[in-house]
């Protein structure tokens, strides 16, 4: 035992940083565990770290100032530091702003990061002595999960630089995703949040080749991927779900409790006018025709999704027929964002600028319709049973979610009251009241399902 001790104590200590969305989130797990299986400690401060490593997002340039203000941050705290993430590839930019870096890498560049820690940083350890849990190294509580299934994108979306800075689609194999959603499962895991840039087309650059999984083969295709993760008894959450014809596929297995009934479809606006001017699909019509009957064969369906406002171009007229959409889609939770130029992206060139003040007036217009609409359809759940899953467990009450919500971007379900339940349990409940978000309830015998 002392002899750990002593190894632990001379192990070399590094700090990180996590920016960005889940899919960031999921590579600097990554890199956390092959540096934890090296033997490295991993600590919470700078004031306990031999180097730091900062993750960034390089999305919009609010992501922008966002990471350079923390890489600031963290030559200032401490002075040892490698960035890496989607802005490493903007190295000139970090350089000029912070010369004294000790390293730049780009996004899922997971290679580049251990490399540059082993450089600036090595290894001291004997790897029997490292710890490492059987799922890795994560950073969102116990209970739930990431799991990204693809990088990069096909899409050339006018406003969007993810396909320069993650490269084109790159699916996983299906048996090896099946590997890793176990061993989550097997850690304590209770919901799988699915993620990837495009999440409709896993598979595609693999012509959807079969994988070995169990004793037999799994294509490399969403619906057969939803519904093997659908048997491992725990929640399915999709996520970055484009209305792709195979999407049709996956409502009957919400419809039978396979899968969480939760889509989350960035539709980005309404006008078709604009949805070509953004690169995008533009069939608002059919989209409206396939949400109707989604519905009708999953009538507990949630459906997400993110809007953007002010794009160059957008008239009156076409925020009103975005409105419109809205009012008709009747979607339950929804994001809206103003449009912001991205250095790089095709839009940037596109004529018809919207002015800042009108695109923040847009946003609030927009904002307070779906308020509206997310307030009735959470009225309508008053006095429904639904099953929660325990987020935080506080002195006189329970903060959960139900299939309708994921984390950190939807509501909550609030239950009143001291229960002796921990994070990661199921409840059941009857709701009692609903606000704007969240939704207020009281457990139902039996209390854990």
């Amino acid at each position: 035992m002392r002899a750990e001790e002593e190894e632990c104590q001379i192990a070399p200590k590094v700090g990180f940083v996590s920016l960005g969305c889940p899919k960031n989130l999921v590579d600097s797990e990554r890199i956390l565990t092959q540096l934890r299986a090296e033997g490295y400690q991993i600590v919470p401060t700078y004031r306990e770290s031999d180097l730091v490593i900062v993750n960034t997002c390089g999305f919009i340039d609010e992501a922008v100032e966002e990471s350079l203000g923390a890489i600031g941050e963290a030559i200032g705290e401490h002075g040892r530091v490698v960035v890496t993430g989607c802005l490493g590839v903007r190295e000139s930019q970090i350089r000029d702003a912070y010369p004294s870096v000790l390293a730049v890498t780009g996004p899922h560049d997971y290679e580049g990061v251990i490399s540059a820690v082993h450089a600036h940083l090595p290894p001291a350890h004997d790897p029997f002595f490292s710890l490492l849990p059987p799922q890795g190294i994560k950073l969102t509580p116990r209970h739930y999960a990431y799991l990204k299934i693809s990088e990069g994108c096909n899409h050339r979306c006018s406003f969007c630089i993810i396909p320069s800075l993650r490269g084109g689609l790159a699916s996983r194999p299906a048996g090896e995703i099946m590997r890793e959603a176990q061993k989550l499962v097997a850690a304590g895991v209770r919901e799988l949040l699915v993620i990837s840039q495009d999440t409709s087309a896993y598979g595609v650059d693999l012509k959807y080749q079969r994988d070995l999984w169990g004793s037999g083969l799994l294509a490399s295709r969403l619906p057969e991927l939803a519904a093997a993760l659908g048997e491992l008894g725990i929640w399915i959450r999709l996520h970055y779900v484009y209305p792709y014809p195979s999407v049709d596929e996956l409502i009957p297995l919400m419809a039978e409790g396979r899968i969480l009934p939760y889509l989350d479809m960035p539709l980005q606006h309404g006008s078709e006018k604009i949805l070509r001017a953004m690169r995008r699909p533009a069939a608002t019509e059919r989209v409206l025709d396939r949400v109707a009957r989604w519905r009708r064969e999953c009538p507990d369906l949630t459906l997400r999704s993110s809007f953007i406002v002010g794009f160059p171009g957008e008239t009156e007229a076409d925020f009103e027929v975005l409105l419109e959409f809205l009012q008709a889609a009747q979607l339950d939770r929804v994001g809206c964002f103003t449009y912001s130029p991205v250095a790089g992206a095709a839009a940037n060139q596109l004529p018809g600028a919207v002015p800042e003040r009108v695109k923040q007036r847009r946003q609030a217009e927009f904002m307070e319709v779906q308020s509206q609409i997310s307030r009735s359809r959470l009225l309508a759940k008053v006095g429904r049973e639904l099953i929660v899953l325990i987020d935080q467990v506080e002195p006189n009450r329970l903060i959960g979610r139900s299939s309708a919500d994921a984390p950190e971007i939807d509501g909550r379900v609030i239950v009143e009251g001291a229960w002796e339940l921990d994070p990661g349990d199921f409840i059941r409940v009857r709701v009692t009241g609903a606000g704007e978000h969240d939704l207020t309830a009281i457990p139902v015998d039996p209390i854990v399902d």
